[in-house]
């Protein structure tokens, strides 16, 4: 016998019926961690045919509240997104007095355990577009550390720092996995290089399959691609940070003044 749904709402079937799992989600009635009854178990639910569960499976996954794995269903998500705070995630007083680099200044805000994977410090070539943003040539020597976070034991985000060789070739801390307190920016602040600005730049595209297996994300999820530029006092941009951000773990909230 189905469910009644959508009473009093206009849309498709299919659209009613995902409105409605999505708000026993929001409601705890599916709590993180519980399986969204199966194809089967919803047919009869709801008195429709598989292709329209099926339909509604697709929006409420587009929601970002669950979690889909080949031949395993839909698992209900246990991980409140995390909240990026544009205009003051990278203040001073966060390295210096917290001690707490960007990421790690998030997470506690959210209440996740973080964790950073240091894949990748060295030297290479810059990328066309990092030399071009670092005013250097491409394919200049720059110092590159890429990294992978963790938020409650699963990945969220890439991102692949780029540095000019004359700024970092004097700075050993840059070059370990742990630079200490504040991050690589308080170490780049402690030699000298103020920081006026942040530039982001964001935009959101389908995972490519190996960056899909990367994050543990299902085939096509969207992503957020950032590319920051960190712009010191004097002009120059010091770091180049080439961000990709699993879409339904981070919430970007901007904070843009009025006045001139």
């Amino acid at each position: 016998m189905g469910t009644a749904v959508g009473e009093g709402r206009a849309g498709p079937r299919y659209v009613q019926i995902a409105d409605d799992i999505v708000q026993q989600i929001r409601a705890g009635v599916l709590k993180p961690g519980d399986m969204v009854p199966s194809e089967s178990e919803l047919v009869e639910r709801y008195g429709v045919a598989g292709g329209t569960i099926r339909k509604a499976m697709v929006e409420v996954r587009a929601s970002g509240l669950v979690e889909t794995r080949h031949g395993k269903g839909s698992m209900v998500k246990d991980r409140p997104p995390v909240r990026h705070r544009s205009s003051d995630r990278f203040r001073r007083s966060l390295r210096q007095e917290g001690g707490k680099a960007a990421y790690l200044a998030e997470s506690a805000q959210s209440g996740a355990t973080a964790k950073v994977s240091v894949l990748y410090i060295g030297p290479m070539e810059a990328p066309a577009d990092a030399a071009e943003r670092l005013s250097v040539e491409a394919g200049a020597q720059v110092l590159a550390r890429r990294r992978l976070y963790f938020r409650n034991g699963t990945p969220v985000e890439t991102a692949s720092s780029y540095l000019p060789w004359d700024v970092v070739k004097d700075i050993p801390e840059l070059f370990a996995e742990n630079p200490g307190g504040g991050g690589i920016y308080a170490r780049l602040e402690d030699h000298g290089h103020e920081f006026a600005e942040f530039v982001e730049t964001l935009q959101a595209r389908p995972a490519s399959k190996a960056e899909a297996t990367e994050l543990a994300l299902s085939p096509g999820a969207p992503v957020v691609h950032l590319i920051r530029e960190a712009r010191t006092a004097e002009g120059r941009v010091v770091e180049v940070c080439d961000t990709l951000m699993a879409a339904d773990q981070f919430v970007f909230e901007y904070r843009i003044p009025a006045s001139d």
